[in-house]
């Protein structure tokens, strides 16, 4: 009789995630995504020595700026769950290079990234990114990937709460280091493109420029923070020239649109950030 149940439970969970927009097989349903991130969010937010919020009241220039960012962002038509996820922003007041997404929509970018770089063109692609990780669901794909499907059942079936919280804690120090693969990668890049182009606005090569100033600026000194975090390879600014270039010949008459670099607006939310 357990048998039965364990493997109607086990259907349950491959046909809901089959059934998901994104079309990729996923251990977590989709309310497990958003459920996975409140969490994450709120063991983020309980340990600011790790992770120091930037205040909202205290900036909000700053959280305006790139709310609009986002907003922008969502209202393109390849969005999957605009609906669905919470689509939260969080500052980090740290100088490290990065971003990341958490399941749900919750998106983390550190001070030390908005001060590295110079057009607002470059960290909207950059947020792009960033989006299309949470919204086709790469994080919690990669998180099936390293923690395997035991271990992920256990805790979805509430066998051992201490380990989901020992889960949470360590996802919340590493967070960044989500084992993305290629494809997640590809995709991710891929959208950024997209999502940008939909805008009308922004820059469409944002996340390419972003790529090539890290590449130049690290000489030395070792792999930048964010290609760290976000497995890299040297297609990729190939791959991102190629879908835009697509979406130009697929659109001739966008070929010569007045993209929007933004540097004036950026350099003067970078001016307001301690």
């Amino acid at each position: 009789m357990k048998t039965k149940v364990l493997i109607s439970f086990l259907l349950g969970i491959l046909f809901v995630t089959g059934c998901s927009k994104d079309k990729d097989l996923n251990f977590f349903t989709v309310k497990q995504d958003i459920q996975f991130g409140e969490q994450l969010d709120s063991t983020i937010l309980s340990r600011p020595d790790e992770f120091p919020v930037l205040d909202k009241t205290a900036y909000p220039q700053v959280y305006q700026y790139l709310q609009k960012m986002l907003d922008d962002i969502l209202a393109s038509d390849d969005i999957l769950y605009k609906e669905e996820f919470r689509w939260k922003i969080t500052v980090i007041n740290s100088d490290v290079v990065n971003a990341f997404a958490a399941p749900g929509g919750y998106l983390y970018f550190y001070t030390g990234l908005i001060k590295y770089l110079e057009k607002g063109s470059d960290l909207a692609g950059i947020m792009a990114h960033e989006v299309t990780h949470a919204d086709r669901r790469h994080s919690t794909e990669a998180m099936t990937k390293e923690y395997g499907f035991s271990v992920l059942l256990s805790l979805l079936l509430g066998k051992d709460p201490s380990q989901m919280e020992e889960l949470l804690a360590s996802l919340a120090l590493t967070g960044t280091t989500l084992a993305y693969s290629r494809k997640n990668e590809y995709e991710a890049d891929q959208y950024a493109v997209y999502y940008t182009w939909d805008t009308k606005y922004y820059y469409p090569l944002g996340v390419k420029e972003f790529f090539e100033k890290l590449i130049n600026e690290g000489g030395g000194s070792g792999i930048p923070e964010f290609l760290s975090t976000h497995p890299s390879d040297e297609n990729r600014i190939e791959n991102v020239e190629n879908v835009y270039n697509e979406l130009v010949s697929q659109n001739p008459d966008m070929g010569s649109f007045s993209w929007k670099y933004l540097e004036t607006e950026h350099s003067a939310i970078k001016a307001t950030l301690p």
